[in-house]
């Protein structure tokens, strides 16, 4: 046993006396003192068969973290990452996927510029805004601007795209979008935003959206979503894409196909004049073909200035959308289609959205532009995306 820092605010685990002693294995794995320290060496010994049980799962976690990470800080989040906690959270968990530790927030250069959430987590300007109730028309300068950033996002999202293979950690790909965002001057609108704690989504399996990246590493036969927004020269790009890892079962396989021609026939239809309603007519018409359901309870928004404002896109059919598609305005288009039920549920930690059942979904995201004549695909993938897609193949 090691001597135990701060002795004085210790309490030993077993029978809550002042703590003189820590658990070296404890100590060597840097985990919080609390419930690591003892009174004696008998304490210590009462409790060793369930204590040591702790080790065994760190030692699990630390392999899946790179030589550079450090377990220090890695904690479950909790409370839209106001919260963390060292145990896994209890939870009617509805599939396979679990939780994982979240690392320490990443750190984004005083010189990039900020939205107003960066600091305390808190957006200002958006809830107030008029543009959450009327559909803003833009100008050429503030289309120019879209144009670029999110030709940034799309950057962003194949550098993070290129590195997914099995046993890499959805943290790491957290690293590469903050990376890749920072380096281009941008700033990962996802980071802080009502607290969120990390700079892009990774959503794995059930998870529908809002995944949080963490240490589990990804499985040989898994999909991800990778969800990436850019705000740059005060405006903010949106995408997203889902990725096979590994060897995928066909039913995996037709369900990311599918959600990408959903998106795809759904971009189809807009232009001037088509209703904001007809959208969600287009995609759960194709869904229901192959069987597979519509997620109700998000939907695609506009963007521009705001991260989120109006027009509210629903991807199901009979919704209540209201307003028409005019030149000029911008917004994104995002089906989440599932294997299973079209039910979500929250995890814990406020923001993992899964399907009720625990199937899979997948989520295909552009951010659009009306034109006069049809629509402009601001995300578009570029000659030099990654070939993820067989169906894209010549």
């Amino acid at each position: 046993m090691e001597k135990a820092a701060s002795e004085s605010s210790l309490a030993c685990a077993r029978c809550g006396e002042p703590a003189l002693l820590q658990c070296p294995k404890c100590a060597q794995l840097k985990l919080p003192r609390e419930g690591a320290a003892f009174c004696t060496q008998d304490c210590f010994r009462a409790v060793w068969s369930s204590h040591k049980s702790i080790h065994t799962k760190l030692d699990k976690l630390t392999s899946g973290l790179t030589t550079q990470q450090s377990l220090e800080g890695w904690k479950y989040c909790l409370k839209k990452g106001r919260a963390r906690t060292s145990q896994l959270p209890r939870f009617d968990w509805t599939g396979p996927l679990r939780p994982y530790p979240i690392s320490k927030t990443r750190e984004v250069p005083d010189e990039i510029e900020k939205p107003d959430w960066a600091l305390d987590g808190i957006p200002k300007i958006e809830p107030e805004s008029d543009l959450q109730k009327r559909v803003e028309i833009k100008t050429s300068e503030q289309i120019e601007r879209m144009r670029e950033t999110c030709r940034i996002a799309r950057e962003v999202l194949d550098a993070a795209a290129r590195v997914i293979k099995p046993g890499i950690t959805t943290d790491e790909i957290d690293r590469v979008v903050h990376e890749e965002t920072i380096a281009r001057g941008g700033y990962p609108s996802p980071l802080n935003y009502h607290f969120f704690p990390k700079s892009c989504c990774t959503s794995v399996n059930e998870v529908i959206l809002h995944g949080i990246p963490d240490a589990r590493k990804l499985e040989d036969g898994d999909i991800v979503n990778i969800d990436v927004t850019v705000y740059y020269k005060g405006v903010h790009g949106d995408l997203n894409e889902t990725y096979f890892v590994g060897n995928v079962d066909e039913a995996s396989k037709q369900l990311v196909r599918c959600t990408y021609e959903c998106l795809e026939k759904a971009i189809a239809i807009v232009k001037p004049g088509v209703r904001f309603r007809e959208v969600g007519e287009i995609i759960n018409r194709h869904a229901a073909m192959s069987g597979l359901s519509v997620g109700k309870s998000y939907c695609g928004h506009g963007i521009g200035e705001l991260f989120h404002c109006a027009p509210d896109i629903p991807h199901y059919s009979r919704n209540k959308a209201v307003g028409i598609m005019k030149a000029g305005q911008t917004f994104t288009i995002e089906p989440m289609i599932n294997a299973g039920v079209w039910h979500d549920r929250l995890w814990p930690d406020e923001w993992t959205a899964v399907t009720a059942d625990g199937k899979r979904s997948a989520q295909f995201e552009h951010t659009l532009l009306v034109t006069e004549t049809g629509c402009e695909v601001l995300t578009a993938r570029l000659l030099s995306s990654p070939d993820a897609f067989p169906w894209l193949k010549p």
